[in-house]
């Protein structure tokens, strides 16, 4: 054991070392590294499982806008470019592995490969717009380039457009998505482009300094970490007694024709809107949150394909995405856990089935809050990249399937308050989805937009005939629980 004085001299020789390091490092730097989970969306990503996300943004052309095409796009994007950060973010490996990747900062955008057209046969209709969404979906994006990709969908009927983005979840989470989506949609018109220019690449021995200034610094957070496990396990020790016996844990989900290992890249999407107004007049009669409300409308609509496509509806494990930092001008950036709830779809009533969501959500963020919701992202900021991948490994082998939860369910609040423009041309319907994990077939994800509740759903070419089935069964799902909740028709 180190005496008091001798641990004090070994702390400030590290951080002397430290701060040599990384102030020599960061002369004429503009570069960070990815943190644990941003680079876990990277290293998940293979060919049959693309970790970007899509946010599709419908735009009513009105007459005084009638000449917007792709060139006022990318104009109106480019006079937003100085602060739309994450645009500019360029990847750039370490190498041999020895960290995570860093981003680049401020690199050279060509919003000519950036933001591209797609032409749809006039006059389009939704399912040609998904079915266009779908394609988009299925290929991967360059990791030689910023990653993104925006498409400008034109040929739609009444005169609108769409504009698809494709954007790397190692970039952003929902909330991530959500604040910087507010910020390419001002209300009022951006002033003239700030040219800037771009940073060299960094040299390789440079990245070589960064990565082991930052392990320094992760290795002096390590007791931290520790500390903070050993506290949330023994936080969880003492509840687990009661929370067991509130909620029997059963041994593993139940196999569906949701979960298989993905077999390829083909990506197949599906939404519908909802008023906002009318979710939140049913979630107060009943006397719950709109998330317990979602995942009441998901457990239903599922449980009609289950019986469907398996015959039977056993209780599924749905996995939540949520974020610990909730940040208005954060932009970039994981800040995400996640939360198991288990979907009461062997449930016959709508109501009870609303109200086992709202209990089972309740348990589950108090074994979340029990375990403390940073304590994964504070390992993976520590772990080496060759031990996260050997991790994903595993959780993608086929013999993990079985293990893991059977659905994706993410509720993500858009914080508009208003309808945005771009260019001028008013915004007038935003959709959200994430990515499929290795081992599931479907991702519901639901994103509000001022006085809308969207719902989007991403598939792969195998689970379901039709994607509409899923937003179909969900659409009437929502009339069912206000239906027996005494509510008028929607």
């Amino acid at each position: 054991m180190l005496s008091t004085a001798n641990r004090s001299v070994y702390c400030k020789s590290f951080w002397f070392f430290y701060l040599v390091i990384i102030l020599g490092c960061q002369r004429g730097s503009t570069v960070k590294f990815l943190n644990g989970a941003d680079a876990l969306m990277l290293y998940s990503e293979k060919p049959n499982v693309h970790i970007h996300t899509l946010k599709v943004a419908i735009i009513k052309l009105d007459d005084d806008c009638r000449n917007f095409d792709i060139e006022s796009f990318r104009w109106a994007i480019r006079n937003r470019l100085y602060k739309l950060e994450p645009l500019r973010y360029q990847l750039v490996n370490v190498p041999f592995k020895l960290h995570h990747p860093i981003w680049r900062e401020h690199c050279d955008v060509d919003l000519d490969y950036h933001i591209r057209p797609w032409r749809l046969p006039s006059p389009a209709g939704r399912r040609e717009l998904h079915e266009a969404i779908g394609e988009i979906a299925t290929t991967p994006l360059d990791r030689r380039r910023p990653l993104w990709e925006m498409y400008v969908v034109s040929g739609l009927s009444d005169g609108r457009i769409a504009v698809v983005t494709k954007i790397h979840h190692a970039l952003v989470d929902g909330v991530a998505a959500a604040n910087l989506f507010a910020r390419s949609m001002d209300p009022q018109p951006g002033p003239v482009a700030r040219p800037y220019l771009p940073d060299p690449a960094p040299r390789k021995w440079q990245v070589m300094r960064l990565a082991l200034a930052d392990h320094l610094h992760q290795a002096g957070r390590i007791p931290g970490t520790i500390r903070h496990t050993a506290q949330s396990l023994a936080r969880m020790r003492r509840s687990s007694r009661e929370l067991s016996a509130a909620v029997p844990r059963s041994a593993a989900p139940p196999r569906t024709f949701i979960n298989h290992l993905l077999a390829g890249p083909q990506r197949r999407f599906a939404s519908v809107s909802l008023a906002l107004a009318d979710v939140k007049r049913t979630a107060r009669h009943l006397g719950v949150t709109i998330n317990d409300l979602v995942l009441a409308m998901s457990a239903g609509a599922l449980r009609s394909l289950l019986l469907r496509y398996d015959g039977k509806a056993d209780p599924l494990l749905a996995l939540i995405p949520v974020s610990w930092d909730l940040s208005a001008d954060r932009i970039s950036g994981n800040c995400a856990d996640a939360l198991s709830v288990v979907l009461p779809v062997d449930l016959q009533d709508p109501l009870e089935r609303v109200q086992r969501c709202h209990e089972n959500a309740i348990l589950s963020k108090e074994r979340h809050r029990l375990r403390g919701p940073r304590l994964l992202s504070r390992w993976l900021d520590c772990a080496l990249p060759v031990a996260v991948e050997s991790g994903l490994r595993l959780a993608s082998s086929r013999r993990a399937v079985s293990k893991m939860p059977n659905v994706t369910i993410a509720n993500v609040d858009g914080a508009f308050q208003r309808y945005g423009r771009v260019g001028g041309a008013l915004v007038t319907e935003i959709y959200s989805v994430g990515h499929l994990p290795p081992w599931s077939g479907l991702n519901v994800t639901v994103w509000s937009y001022v006085d809308q509740l969207n719902i989007a759903v991403l598939t792969d070419g195998a689970t379901v005939d039709d994607p509409h089935e899923v937003t179909a069964a969900m659409n009437t799902e929502f009339a069912e629980i206000r239906r027996n909740a005494g509510l008028s028709s929607c």
